[in-house]
């Protein structure tokens, strides 16, 4: 396959993105597929790649489990400063290009939308090594947030792929405020999970009164 040029600075993140989408194989894509077009030096477009096909309100089962572990592991290499180490079956599993690639232009068609308002700024959140440990933890709570069983529930994946996209493309603009973005929309998502335990904890209430009586 031939290897796909990372992220340029001088090309839209969106653009870099379609062109490892057309770069797929035809018929069946690994996480392995991915990383020998992106190479292991653009883990953060990779990141960002993983959160295209949850751009939409109810997302492809299954997909969310692999994709999430893998950001996590990705977080992890950041966190610590260092390649992460994927596991064979994540590296390996098959999954539908021809879905995938229509799933995944969809999203970089939202991404576009939004990228033209990031640039380099607030340094103070994306030039530390201190800060870069914090937005890699942020990073591997949001996969985690991902990889929550609730994917045909509408924004469960959603919202924490928001989050794992604001907080690559912040690290890979050095936009601070892109950053604090993802931040947000971590907080946003355990406000959003929460309500929805709070909801079935009453519905499950309100029917054992129900019955009870």
């Amino acid at each position: 396959m031939t290897q796909v040029i990372l992220h340029d600075p001088s090309r839209k993140l969106s653009a870099t993105l379609l062109n490892v989408v057309d770069a797929l194989p035809s018929r069946s894509v690994t996480l392995r597929d991915l990383l020998t077009l992106i190479g292991e030096e653009g883990l953060l477009l990779l990141c960002a790649f993983l959160t295209l096909p949850f751009l939409i309100p109810v997302s492809i089962p299954g997909v969310s489990t692999v994709f999430g572990l893998a950001i996590i592991l990705i977080g992890m290499g950041v966190t610590f400063n260092r390649l992460p180490w994927f596991p064979p079956f994540i590296l390996n599993r098959p999954l539908s290009s021809d879905r995938l690639k229509d799933v995944l232009r969809r999203g970089a068609a939202l991404v576009a939308r939004f990228e033209r308002f990031v640039r380099p700024r607030w340094p103070a959140l994306s030039g530390t090594a201190g800060m870069n440990y914090f937005n890699g933890v942020a990073l591997v709570f949001g996969g985690v947030l991902l990889m929550l069983p609730l994917g045909l529930v509408p924004f469960s994946n959603t919202l924490p792929a928001l989050a794992i996209l604001f907080l690559a493309m912040g690290m890979l603009e050095r936009d601070g405020l892109c950053i604090l973005g993802g931040y947000f929309m971590n907080v946003a998502t355990v406000i959003y999970f929460t309500a929805l335990a709070i909801g079935v904890l009453r519905a499950g209430e309100g029917l054992s009164a129900l019955f009870g009586s």
